[in-house]
């Protein structure tokens, strides 16, 4: 009515100008309403890609699939990215991948957008990031072998917890811990094998970071409560909490050999080492901290003077850290601190946390720990730009919802992690299941050495150790970043399936 009055005492222009902005506000309300995650949905795209030379055409599903409670009903929903390959004669004989992130509360996108999907950024042959940004095909993918589904936990990318018919979200407890997040996932892939009608396919999990011990744990999840039986477990660059970042002689000691890599890398180490191979240094550096090491830092304050010293020498020669520097932090040097002190009286720059390649400068060049994750910043310049765009113009996914590249997952519940051992039972239990571990050199996240003393761990029997394999790389934790990586990552990707594949054979020791 105020428009209306007023519009009386204007001339006939203005009045039809007035008319016109009501008619556009009321239309603009129209089209508002609140944002709503939607629970169950699919978008179908078809593709085609070259892949070692080979034209390979596929379809991308890309979708939101529920979870749900032990009532029915729906208290989350999860977006899901899953590339099949056209023309499969036996669906039953092909491989399915299903792949995760880590964080906890990191979205699929990093293995997505740069390593096994059939596209990936647009970087250089190291992995640093050029513009424009966006992707292009990736050559190595592994969607000439194996079907691949790449899914994301709750409030990563579009996964979101739905709120029931009062409005009220679930809590967000029987979400957010090692044990809750491996229980409603593995009733998830479930839902999605099912739905797909790949129970007959071979199946594979893969974990990066977090993600190792997710799948460590899903294994056997996957096999006592859906009763469904893996033929391989893939852990890139894994993080086990049984000795990353838990203090002590075994986990300070593991850290060493990284050190030596990184330092390597940098022209850090004495000529003697440095006119090495790194590959020739690495197997005398793991020597030394297992059977040296972890002896001196579990005697403490009671190793002799002589011991002290010699240890630490070694240890210096190894580092590229002074010996003052190792005997003030009585032999157990943090990773943050190498981070920092590594270039600190040569080009005063901080190197990365997860690929020590990276650096970073500080505002001051004193202090214990670097100020920002170099290789951190590096790759979001990259990878939040990609993996938007990707999603709505090429995969035709439409939503007003944030893509999170990591998510609120905290407080997270970390007690009673027997992820390791339930890995153990898993194999123990299935015959076929093997296991293949892919770390960087250059990782000072989840170093490489810690991921190899997990692998020993796993099994103490040593029965089945042939069922175990490590392969390093001279990059950090994304490993498939670096060009020369990515093929071989991929490549033994693809040597580990035609390996774990049964051809026949039964399940039997």
């Amino acid at each position: 009515m105020i428009f209306l009055n007023h519009c009386c005492i204007l001339d006939k222009k203005n009045m039809r100008k007035t008319i016109l902005f009501i008619f556009l506000l009321y239309l603009n309300l129209g089209y508002t309403q609140n944002l709503k995650i939607i629970s169950d949905t699919a978008i179908f795209t078809n593709h085609k890609s070259i892949i070692k030379g080979v034209q390979i055409n596929y379809t991308a599903e890309v979708g939101m699939q529920p979870v749900w409670n032990k009532d029915g009903n729906v208290i989350a929903s999860l977006f899901y990215t899953y590339y099949t390959r056209d023309n499969i004669k036996n669906i039953g004989n092909r491989p399915i991948i299903i792949s995760f992130n880590g964080g906890p509360g990191s979205a699929s996108v990093w293995m997505h957008m740069a390593y096994t999907g059939p596209r990936i950024l647009n970087v250089d042959n190291e992995g640093y990031p050029i513009q424009p940004y966006g992707f292009k095909n990736n050559p190595n993918s592994i969607l000439d072998e194996a079907d691949i589904v790449f899914v994301n936990p709750v409030n990563t990318a579009y996964s979101r917890m739905i709120k029931d018919k009062d409005g009220e979200l679930p809590d967000g407890s029987i979400f957010f811990g090692i044990n809750e997040d491996i229980a409603y996932l593995s009733n998830w892939i479930n839902t999605f094998i099912t739905r797909k009608n790949r129970w007959e396919s071979p199946k594979y999990i893969i974990g990066e970071s977090y993600g190792g011990t997710r799948v460590m744990g899903l294994s056997l999840s996957l096999q006592e409560n859906q009763w469904m039986y893996l033929n391989g477990v893939i852990l890139v660059s894994p993080a086990d909490y049984k000795t990353l970042r838990v203090g002590g002689p075994v986990s300070s000691a593991l850290n060493l050999p990284y050190y030596t890599a990184s330092a390597w890398y940098h022209n850090m180490l004495p000529k003697t080492l440095q006119n090495k191979d790194l590959l020739e240094i690495l197997p005398e550096v793991e020597d030394f901290s297992i059977n040296i090491l972890i002896p001196a830092l579990a005697k403490g304050g009671f190793i002799t003077h002589e011991e002290k010293m010699e240890v630490s020498d070694k240890m210096s020669y190894y580092s590229g850290l002074s010996q003052k520097v190792i005997l003030q932090h009585n032999l157990d040097i943090p990773n943050s601190f190498f981070w920092k002190e590594l270039l600190r009286n040569s080009t005063g720059q901080t190197i990365g946390r997860l690929d020590s390649r990276y650096l970073g400068i500080d505002k001051k060049e004193a202090g214990n720990k670097p100020d920002y994750n170099a290789e951190l910043s590096s790759w979001l310049h990259s990878f939040t730009p990609a993996i938007n765009h990707y999603i709505k113009s090429e995969l035709k996914f439409k939503t007003d919802t944030k893509y999170n590249m990591f998510g609120s997952v905290r407080p997270w519940n970390n007690d009673n992690d027997n992820t390791r051992d339930d890995l153990r039972s898993a194999m123990a239990q299935n015959p076929y299941l093997r296991v293949l571990n892919q770390s960087g050199y250059y990782d000072g996240a989840t170093t490489y050495f810690n991921a190899k003393y997990t692998l020993s761990q796993i099994d103490p029997s040593g029965k089945m150790k042939d069922r175990l394999k490590f392969k390093g790389y001279r990059s950090g934790h994304m490993m498939y970043l670096r060009n020369e990586d990515l093929i071989q990552s991929n490549e033994d990707l693809r040597i580990f399936i035609r390996e774990s594949s049964t051809n026949g054979k039964a399940a039997k020791y």
